[in-house]
């Protein structure tokens, strides 16, 4: 039996045998992660109102591979870090965000690698979604490494920004255990959809990328690829 077979077999729910999670709640990483140290990078405040109708927005989104060499503005990177994983209400001490979570427990991470935003220098930055700025993470234009550990994919070199998007895994498998690993991935799946309509929204173009080298990625982003790992990446950017 192949590993995707038995995934999918061993993190099935049956009645009446539902595995609990992993650990003591002891064990649960925080619900954000944050680097206290690194420089910030303050953000304008979203707009939540208007826009494209979202109808409008469905029909039109297509992956575009084709950037041209216009910047991305620090708004329009931040009406999509909002779109992504921004929160929009709190309940039971629960800060609710723009994409669904299972148990809301909201595994993703989202860094970003950028090349060419206007006010922000190019470097790898980490999104701090409490309190809606960046951390700076590496500094300097990360284009073409991203590029590489993406397959050698051109877009990505291209692109105005690269969202990178991680999961720390324990955060679901505290209390899922085996079923989280199944959800995490839903969960990342839904920001994306977002981002993706977001970009449509705003005019710009955009293409998801699941083709990596996890090991070289995560490099990049500093994380270890056990606690947390990359998932998923979209390029973006003005169309030519």
């Amino acid at each position: 039996m192949g590993i995707g077979k038995k995934f999918q077999n061993e993190t099935k729910y049956f009645r009446g045998k539902i595995p609990t999670g992993f650990y003591g709640r002891e064990e649960e990483p925080g619900p954000f992660k944050t680097y206290p140290d690194a420089n910030k990078v303050l953000l304008p405040l979203p707009k939540i109102e208007g826009g494209m109708p979202l109808w409008d927005a469905m029909n039109l989104r297509r992956s575009e591979r084709g950037y041209g060499g216009d910047p991305v503005t620090m708004g329009e990177l931040q009406q999509l870090l909002w779109a992504a994983q921004g929160i929009t209400a709190e309940n039971q001490g629960y800060k609710l965000r723009t994409a669904p979570s299972a148990g809301a427990l909201y595994p993703i991470e989202t860094y970003l690698g950028i090349k060419n935003v206007l006010e922000i220098p190019p470097g790898i930055y980490h999104y701090d979604v409490k309190g809606a700025c960046l951390d700076e993470i590496r500094v300097g234009d990360l284009s073409r490494e991203i590029s590489e550990g993406a397959l050698g994919q051109s877009m990505v070199e291209s692109a105005n920004v690269v969202f990178l998007f991680t999961a720390i895994f324990m955060r679901s498998g505290i209390k899922y255990g085996e079923r989280a690993y199944r959800y995490v991935y839903l969960d990342c799946g839904h920001i994306v959809q977002n981002l993706l309509l977001a970009v449509t929204a705003l005019g710009l173009s955009a293409c998801p990328i699941a083709a990596l080298y996890d090991l070289e990625i995560n490099k990049i982003l500093d994380v270890d690829g056990e606690m947390e790992s990359i998932l998923y990446m979209v390029s973006v950017g003005r169309g030519k």
